[in-house]
This record gives structure tokens, sequence and C-alpha cells, in this order.
């Protein structure tokens, strides 16, 4: 994976940006804060909102927009004007990015077996309610490590298509 200079981090979610804070403050991942627009994870769906907020600001070099997204369909478009000055990498974490607690919990089969969305399954079945929450997110997965190996072990139970990325390949 190619990033430019420049890099913008957006999640579509609490939880995601959450489990990026984690990585980024315990220097995990292939970039920093310090190489990140305002140095802080953005929440923001929309490419043409992200252009009037963050690319007017006339940036010289290349700017890669990472998005964490648990969709395959989202679009993210911006206007002709900025088409060459943007690369956007999508990070995919399909089908949502409460399966990470459902492998720390050993609980995949029983995941399976339930046929529930992965969120239903945490808050029904492991009894997590705030399981979306930010904070919920950012204390279950206090200890870093954890959570790496709960990605690698979601990379490695995921059907990962050609071409497309997963949290695996923005760790160190």
């Amino acid at each position: 994976m190619e990033l430019a200079e420049y890099k913008a981090c957006i999640c579509e979610g609490a939880a995601e940006n959450a489990i990026m804070d984690i990585l980024l403050d315990n220097n995990l991942l292939i970039f920093n804060r310090e190489e990140m627009i305002e140095e802080e994870v953005i929440r923001c769906r929309e490419g043409k909102k992200f252009e009037e907020k963050y690319l007017r600001k006339g940036f010289k070099a290349k700017i890669s927009v990472i998005r964490i997204l648990d969709s395959r369909r989202e679009n993210f478009k911006f206007s002709k004007a900025y088409a060459g000055k943007v690369d956007v990498v999508n990070v995919i974490t399909a089908p949502e990015i409460e399966m990470l607690i459902i492998f720390n919990e050993d609980k995949y089969k029983e995941f399976k077996k339930s046929g529930k969305k992965p969120s239903n399954f945490c808050k029904e079945d492991l009894k997590m309610p705030d399981v979306k929450s930010y904070d919920f997110v950012k204390n279950y997965f206090n200890n870093p490590v954890t959570l790496v190996k709960a990605i690698k072990r979601y990379h490695e139970m995921s059907r990962v298509p050609k071409g497309e990325y997963t949290l695996m390949d923005l760790l160190q």
C-alpha cells in the first residue's frame, strides 16, 4: 500500500474511530498522527463535505484518504479539481467492526450459528449493549496487543477480495 505524504483517516462510526485511535496512540500503524490532516481521525461520510472542510486549505502534495468502513458500495466522490490530488484507500471491515470483539471473545462459531448481525450478537449474546460506542470499544481494547491479535484473527478468517484492504494492511 503506497500512501501520500499527507493522510486523512476517515471512520464511519464511533467503534471504528476508537480502534484507529488505539492503533495510532500506540504507534502500530504504517502512518502516525503527525502525518494526518488535523492529527486526528475524521468522521465524515461524504466526499464533497470532506473536500469543502479539508481540501480547500491548499495542500502542495497529494493526499491519501484512508476510509475505514464496512460497506463496499459506499462512494466517496470529489469534484474534478481534486481528482488527481487525492487517492482514496478503502479499508473494509465487513461485515462489521464488532467482528473484532467476537474473535477476541473466541465466539466465532456461536456467532455463525446465530445468524445475527455482529453488533446484535455482541449486544444480545455477549451482553455488550454499548458495543458501538467509542468509550466501550476504547476500554474493551485497552490493551493494544489484544486488539492486534483480534485484527490478525479476523484477517485470517475473512475472505478478502483481491485488491481490497483490511485493518491488517495498516498495521506495521
